[in-house]
Order: C-alpha cells, then sequence, then structure tokens
C-alpha cells in the first residue's frame, strides 16, 4: 500500500529529517554569522590601526552594567531551551511559563541596553563623534535589531499558546533564531566593551 496524495499518512510517506522552518532558520543564521563577522573585522582592522583606541576624548563603555545585563540575556536563552524541554514532555503550561520568563528577562536586556545606549549620547559618544561611536552603534545596534526580531518571533508563539494554533517545528526554528542572538552576544560584548 502506498500513499495517496490525498492520504500522506500512507507507510511510505517520510518524516523530514530537519524540519523545514529549522533548516531555513539556519540557513538565515549562517548569513547573519557573516555579516557579523564582516562587521567585527572592519571593527578589528580599524581598531589595530589606531594608537589611541578608544579614543582618549570619548567615554568608556560601562562594563559591569553590561556583563549584569548579558547575565539577563543568557539566561533567557536557557529558559528558552527549558521551554522546549516542557514543551517535548508535552507538559505545554510549564512550556508557555518558562517562554514567559525567557520573554521577560529579553525585554529586561533590551531595557538595560536603552538605558545604555541614552547615557552613552548623553556623554557625548554618538555616531558622528568618532569612528569608535560609529562601530558601536553599528556592531550594538545590529545586534539589537535582532534581538527585536527574535523577541517578535518569541512572543508570537507565546500568543500562539493562547489560542491553541501551536506548531512545535514553528517553535524550533524560532529557537535557532534566538540562540544565534544569545550566542552571538558574547562574542560581541567582549570585542566591542573590552577594546
Amino acid at each position: 500500500m502506498t500513499a495517496s496524495p490525498e492520504d500522506p499518512s500512507g507507510p511510505e510517506a517520510r518524516c523530514p529529517l530537519v524540519p523545514s522552518s529549522v533548516l531555513g532558520m539556519t540557513i538565515f543564521v549562517l548569513t547573519e554569522v557573516m555579516f557579523f563577522g564582516a562587521l567585527i573585522s572592519a571593527f578589528l582592522i580599524v581598531k589595530s590601526g589606531n594608537i589611541m583606541w578608544p579614543p582618549p576624548d570619548q567615554p568608556r563603555l560601562p562594563i559591569g552594567l553590561t556583563l549584569v545585563n548579558t547575565l539577563f540575556l543568557l539566561t533567557s536563552g536557557v529558559v528558552v531551551y527549558f521551554s522546549n524541554k516542557a514543551l517535548t514532555a508535552r507538559n505545554d503550561n510549564q512550556a508557555k511559563k518558562q517562554l514567559g520568563i525567557a520573554i521577560a528577562l529579553a525585554l529586561v536586556f533590551v531595557g538595560i541596553q536603552g538605558f545604555e545606549w541614552v547615557r552613552m549620547l548623553g556623554h557625548g559618544l554618538t555616531m558622528t563623534s568618532s569612528t569608535y561611536g560609529s562601530f558601536f552603534y553599528m556592531i550594538i545596534g545590529c545586534h539589537a535589531l535582532h534581538v527585536f526580531a527574535a523577541l517578535t518571533f518569541l512572543v508570537r508563539i507565546y500568543l500562539k499558546f493562547e489560542i491553541d494554533a501551536f506548531k512545535r517545528s514553528g517553535y524550533w526554528g524560532v529557537q535557532v533564531f534566538w540562540y544565534f542572538v544569545v550566542g552571538v552576544w558574547p562574542v560581541l560584548y567582549y570585542l566591542v566593551y573590552f577594546s
């Protein structure tokens, strides 16, 4: 007996090895790795060509506050992982609760980043104040855009829990993106803040 086009559940129907949402997001993340690699390369080349880096007339970045903020983002990534584990165990309520906690932690990260940016602008670090300022806002700003996009996807998944329109494979694709956003941050933090 073979699976008919109308009934793909026959014995010859195959399940994909990797869900298409995960495969598509993985390909997208690989392009984003190249994008951030290009930004980081440009930053390191410009930095190595300057005797004084950061420029002495520019404010220093808040390493301590950003370290605490980094912990919020990393914790959010861990909570998303446990949300997926709960989902795999068919505990949808726990998965939803943990996803909500992860979103809240990510929002704290965004709030602290916004506060940091306002303070840096107040201290005179702008896109036009120096190459140092330009790279800070370009690299960290691009990461911020990725955080907003990933948060939008996470909130969308959370809302789908509410209306029972949830697909596990869609959540897995979003997780790939969120893990990228969380994973690239410590690299950016180290390279930009400890320059």
